[in-house]
């Protein structure tokens, strides 16, 4: 089994709260989990296996919780070629800028050299009416990509 870390990017703690279904999901199949709901740059390893949780605010902008993160790794620039990731974008389709925070740490991490292990979750706050059990069932369908 592997150590997961789960990045939490928030600001009405909805996602936070998805993010904790999903740890206790990946807990039960023998997981290790460290869970950062205010993610430090310096304390997330630049390898191993990340599951990002992203929440879009505003017009298109990071959620509160991640944004210092993101923009450290935009302008520090670390060698992510040993990370693997997964990444659940969550918004709000009536916006234009629907789940662009996922899309951009998604862009970022690329560039960054990391590789993304599973296609993008997209989760519509306003239209799922049960986004824990969407994203569940979507963490089962990379298990194989974790090396569980």
């Amino acid at each position: 089994m592997q150590s997961i870390h789960i990045l939490v990017g928030t600001t009405s703690g909805n996602t936070e709260f998805l993010a904790g279904e999903l740890e206790i999901a990946l807990q039960a199949e023998g997981h290790t989990t460290t869970f950062h709901d205010l993610p430090a740059i310096h304390e997330i390893p630049t390898e191993g296996l990340w599951l990002l949780c992203v929440a879009t605010h505003g017009a298109g902008e990071y959620a509160e919780s991640i944004v210092q993160f993101m923009e450290d790794l935009a302008q520090q620039q670390p060698n992510l070629a040993a990370v693997r990731y997964a990444l659940v974008a969550i918004g709000d389709s009536s916006y234009d800028t629907y789940c662009q925070a996922g899309l951009d740490a998604d862009q970022l991490l690329s560039q960054l050299g990391a590789t993304r292990v599973a296609d993008i979750l997209t989760i519509d706050m306003m239209l799922d009416p049960a986004p824990e059990t969407t994203a569940t069932k979507w963490l089962e369908n990379w298990q194989d990509h974790r090396g569980a």
